[in-house]
């Protein structure tokens, strides 16, 4: 099976397309080829596939081998990768997602993607989720709740320790008052105009990068009043630029790292 693995800022993803998957069981193969020990190594996988109402479809397979509705990370490395592959031969162009149709624009350099623009729809916050107090292992947080194409828990610090990411995110993802589980945005505002972000992701765990965790936080931190709407949001390895307008709008980088035959 030909694959492609690719990276959103350090969220990394390995691309197959539907042809070269045949009948194989794709939760087993995602657990499989995500295995940084004895796989490829990667977050999840992405399969592109054709769709009866937009221009192609992104499937996303955890690591663990769950279904994910979505991912922005993702989203922007399937972007690149269908363009330049010439699948899809639209500068701009709708992606079929498990959280629905979503519109994704380049910016082009000398034909090739230098930032993907993704309109990543309206974010669901219910109002006794807007602010509100949990309390993990002893240790009492401010957060906020809500729906962007998944589900996304925000919790406020005054800095973001990887330590902290890796004991309480884990507890949190899996609390009863989340049905679905939760997705668990460790967030410390810098000033009006940016954030730092760290992420444990349902289904994944510690991620690097999370790109509808950080479109939850620009939303969460904006109408908490602790940022303008136009915020840079700052990951491990670089930054995002979200803008929320009704719509939250998510624009960024995505790099390919590697192709090659999978022998399973």
């Amino acid at each position: 099976m030909n694959f492609v693995k690719m990276h959103g800022l350090g969220n990394d993803f390995i691309i197959f397309e539907k042809k070269e998957l045949g009948n194989k069981d794709w939760s087993d193969i995602a657990k499989k080829v995500c295995d940084r020990h004895i796989g490829i190594g990667a977050d999840g996988i992405l399969i592109v596939e054709e769709s009866s109402c937009a221009d192609i479809k992104m499937t996303i397979i955890n690591s663990d081998g769950s279904l994910a509705e979505m991912c922005g990370n993702g989203l922007r490395c399937f972007s690149k990768y269908v363009y330049e592959k010439g699948i899809v031969k639209k500068q701009n162009f709708k992606v079929e997602t498990g959280a629905g149709v979503l519109e994704v624009i380049f910016t082009l350099e000398n034909d090739n993607v230098k930032t993907v623009k993704v309109n990543m729809g309206l974010p669901i916050i219910e109002e006794d989720k807007k602010y509100y107090r949990i309390n993990v292992l002893g240790r009492e947080f401010e957060a906020t709740t809500m729906t962007m194409g998944v589900p996304h828990t925000i919790i406020y610090v005054e800095d973001t320790v990887d330590e902290d990411v890796i004991k309480y995110g884990p507890i949190i993802e899996k609390m009863d008052i989340f049905k679905k589980g939760t997705n668990v945005n460790f967030v410390s505002v810098i000033d009006k105009d940016n954030i730092k972000i760290r992420t444990w992701e349902r289904g994944a765990g510690y991620t690097l990068a999370c790109g509808t965790g950080t479109c939850a936080s620009v939303v969460a931190t904006f109408i908490n009043g602790l940022t303008k709407n136009e915020v840079n949001a700052h990951l491990k390895l670089g930054t995002l630029k979200i803008t929320y307008d009704d719509y939250v709008f998510m624009e960024g980088p995505a790099e390919f790292v590697c192709e090659g035959k999978l022998l399973l």
